[in-house]
């Protein structure tokens, strides 16, 4: 399937496989749901991977097609922007366990006839990664000018420079870490509770009726929400401010703002995700931990990474990956000898600044790439 949309293509495709889980399973066949953004160049040598976040999806410039909404990071990926289809061959995939065309629990398992549902394999970050390289290869995609991701897709960024550390030339890291903390995990794991104790979740076999847990991914979505805010914005944009009222109800209705645009983000959410999705993608998010296949030191993880380029980007009021977690990756690519850049941006937003309006990201991100062209 191929739909222009602006200057991308909206595309399906079906390997064979398999792709090699770290859980032990030969995963086949695979699907894949993503977009390209401009031309591979003669020498092959102008490809960026745009890396997604956990609720993200691959329209990462163009309209999205459910929600109409413009792509999720146009303020870094289009005409004139530091990612730049006139300069660069750009692709962004759906990530293995999601619900939005890639293989994941909704997708229909060919043995059965039906979706996998909890029969999906658990996937970690790192078999996102390898399936992304499944599809790079099948591309004609060999190394990468530069790979790029914020949170999530920030995991998957560094994954990349040790799993395949000989086809990245340069990588860009914003607002991530090199591993759940158990903060983290412990958010998930309300999330999760919120989904499985739903009387609809019927142990994820909800798909024949199409009647899903909605109450509790709503929950599960308000809580990592608040994650990805900060005091200072919230403070700034509702604070205690009531909803449509000149007084309290003395009630449980929604009487602060924040409330409503919690439970609104909630109810939104529910029609475009999937609760088994939701449940994989946590669970591959609390497994990442980069160190420890390499007895807990990190520096040893990136030691075949020492010809990469790396940019680390973090924000102060990030409190979800605070920038102490971005030092930890600086100093463990420090020890191992890989050449890398580092900041510390100011933002109001918290966690969501990567998507938001800050014009110093795309500064940096922007000289940074450009330093990099050439380098093949």
């Amino acid at each position: 399937m191929e739909t222009d949309q602006r200057f991308g293509l909206n595309r399906h495709l079906t390997l064979p496989g398999p792709l090699m889980l770290d859980a032990g399973v030969a995963f086949a066949p695979v699907e894949f749901a993503y977009e390209t953004y401009g031309t591979l160049n003669a020498d092959r040598s102008n490809a960026i991977l745009i890396c997604h976040a956990l609720t993200g999806d691959h329209h990462v410039a163009s309209n999205h097609p459910i929600t109409g909404k413009p792509g999720w990071w146009t303020r870094l990926v289009g005409a004139g922007k530091p990612v730049d289809p006139a300069r660069h061959f750009i692709v962004c995939v759906n990530v293995l366990g999601s619900c939005l065309g890639s293989s994941g629990p909704s997708s229909i398992d060919p043995a059965t006839g039906k979706p996998y549902g909890m029969s999906f394999p658990v996937i970690t970050i790192a078999d996102m990664v390898r399936a992304q390289a499944m599809l790079l290869d099948h591309l004609g995609v060999g190394d990468l000018q530069a790979v790029i991701g914020g949170s999530m897709g920030g995991m998957q960024v560094l994954s990349w420079t040790i799993l395949y550390p000989e086809r990245v030339r340069s990588a860009i890291a914003i607002a991530t870490t090199a591993r759940h903390s158990a903060q983290n995990i412990a958010f998930h794991e309300v999330g999760r509770q919120a989904i499985m104790g739903d009387p609809q979740w019927r142990d994820g076999d909800y798909y024949a009726d199409n009647n899903p847990p909605a109450a509790g991914l709503a929950v599960a979505r308000m809580a990592a929400h608040i994650t990805y805010l900060s005091e200072a914005g919230l403070t700034e944009k509702f604070g205690r401010k009531l909803q449509g009222r000149d007084a309290k109800s003395f009630g449980f209705d929604a009487d602060f703002q924040i409330e409503s645009y919690l439970r609104h983000q909630g109810i939104s959410f529910t029609d475009r995700f999937d609760a088994n999705s939701y449940l994989y993608i946590t669970r591959a998010m609390d497994y990442f931990d980069l160190a420890e296949p390499y007895e807990g030191v990190l520096a040893k993880a990136f030691a075949a990474a020492k010809n990469t380029r790396f940019c680390v980007i973090s924000f102060d009021t990030d409190w979800l990956y605070p920038t102490a977690e971005s030092r930890h990756i600086v100093h463990a690519l420090n020890a191992a000898g890989a050449p890398v850049s580092f900041v510390e941006l100011s933002s109001p937003f918290g966690h969501d600044a990567f998507l938001l309006d800050v014009p110093e990201q795309n500064s940096i991100v922007d000289g940074f790439i450009r330093a990099g062209e050439g380098r093949v």
